[in-house]
């Protein structure tokens, strides 16, 4: 009895399946995707280890950059001690980036290496050995199955040829019955050729039967087999899995500073530094030592020396120091603040003492023989000292309208010398003229 033939049949249907031949590949793939993973995860650290050292080195110029500017600027007293503890954190927290990049890689870095070197084994003719003996023991534990299934696809083929044949021969015949031009003999032949058609469909459905019994029977051996590769891979597998986890955890420590137990304590300070921060305190020192509170050297009768022969002036007697008893000297203001220790103040250093007072008229910067009015003593001196070239250190783009702006590398001269607030006036070889900040330049050998 003959099977009636669908054409759908023939279409072969595309499985992704992990059981369909060669399928196996993507397991054995895993393996070489395991040492690329392996050498991904090691530029990913190398990269984030640069990112720290780099923020380290950041943050160690920006400290001693802005310590130079506080030292020379005009804050003073614990303010200032205050402020210069920001600058120490950022000191301190770039130690600990240092020590980040350290950790990642001399440690977590190093680890993977090994770890990937120990796990794949290269072999002379390129590849990994484990990713061959994965790709031997499936296609060892496959080919059996693979080839039954080559004989059932043959089986099926030549059973739906068969089965097109009958439809076309039965489509013959039928055809034939209505045709009056044909014989009895032609008629005939259509005839045995149906009959042969069928009797092919039976043999060829036996044989394709029979071929798929077979593929079922070897299935479950098949089966076991591959589970028994897949589950090595499997394992395998599991190590990198469970070893990338291991390392991943130690970046995450080697990361989270948050757990150094230094780290709290730098912003324990910092915050203790800014909290002791006391205004009362720094007014009453700049009242000290810069205003209504500093000693003052009254004018007072002085006995007539005989070693000098000439009355020496408030000034002069700055310059002098043997040869003159002085008689009578009465300090007054806030003396007990003169004997307390005061804090060092960037003010105090840049601020020089001014000259002693003299009556002598000379040396009065009030008076002025320009009935005009032409001369200010409040004016700055324009008289510039000796022009000095000097090269820039960094980038700079000037804040303001009288500011210079210049690259790394670019040569200019200083016109006029640092002053208190730490800046220079220079020149650039464009003819511009302007400020720029003094420590971002050195002077040309």
């Amino acid at each position: 009895m003959s099977v009636p033939y669908d054409d759908s049949v023939g279409v072969e249907v595309s499985s992704d399946s992990f059981w369909e031949v060669g399928n196996y590949k993507r397991t054995v793939k895993r393996i070489d995707d395991g040492h690329r993973l392996c050498s991904d995860l090691m530029n990913c650290l190398h990269e984030r280890a640069r990112i720290e050292k780099t923020y380290a080195q950041q943050l160690t110029e920006w400290a001693r950059r802005w310590k130079q500017l506080v030292e020379k600027g005009p804050q003073y007293g614990t303010v200032e001690k205050a402020w210069m503890a920001v600058m120490s954190e950022a000191e301190r927290v770039s130690e600990l980036h240092l020590e980040v990049k350290a950790s990642l890689m001399n440690e977590d870095f190093e680890k993977i290496k090994n770890w990937q070197k120990e796990a794949f084994h290269k072999q002379m003719m390129g590849g990994f050995k484990e990713t061959k003996e994965a790709e031997d023991g499936f296609r060892k534990a496959q080919k059996p199955w693979a080839k039954k299934l080559k004989e059932v696809e043959a089986a099926k083929k030549a059973h739906h040829a068969a089965c097109k044949e009958e439809k076309l021969a039965i489509s013959r015949e039928a055809n034939s019955k209505a045709d009056p031009s044909l014989n009895p003999e032609q008629l005939k032949k259509l005839q045995d050729k149906v009959e042969k058609c069928k009797q092919d469909v039976l043999k060829t459905k036996e044989k394709y039967e029979k071929a798929l019994k077979e593929l079922d029977q070897s299935t479950p051996q098949y089966m076991e087999n591959m589970e028994q590769v897949f589950e090595q891979c499997q394992q395998f597998e599991e190590k990198r899995l469970r070893f990338f986890r291991e390392v991943m955890l130690e970046v995450q420590k080697h990361l989270d500073l948050s757990n150094v137990a230094g780290y709290k304590t730098i912003y324990r300070d910092l915050e203790q530094s800014i909290k002791a921060a006391d205004a009362v305190e720094d007014l009453r020192w700049f009242r000290a030592n810069h205003g209504p509170g500093m000693a003052m050297n009254w004018p007072q009768f002085e006995e007539w020396s005989a070693d000098l022969n000439r009355t020496l002036s408030r000034r002069e007697k700055k310059k002098a120091t043997d040869g003159i008893t002085l008689t009578g000297i009465n300090q007054t203001g806030d003396q007990s603040m003169q004997n307390k220790p005061s804090s060092v103040s960037s003010y105090e250093k840049t601020q020089g003492h001014p000259a002693d007072w003299s009556d002598d008229e000379s040396n009065n910067p009030f008076s002025s023989t320009d009935a005009n009015g032409d001369s200010n003593p409040f004016d700055e001196d324009t008289t510039s000292g000796t022009e000095v070239r000097v090269r820039a250190l960094y980038d700079y783009e000037g804040q303001e309208h009288d500011e210079l702006s210049f690259q790394a590398g670019d040569e200019l001269t200083k016109i006029e010398d640092e002053d208190e607030q730490g800046w220079c006036k220079g020149r650039l070889d464009s003819g511009q003229v302007g400020l720029y900040p003094a420590n971002y330049v050195e002077a040309i050998q």
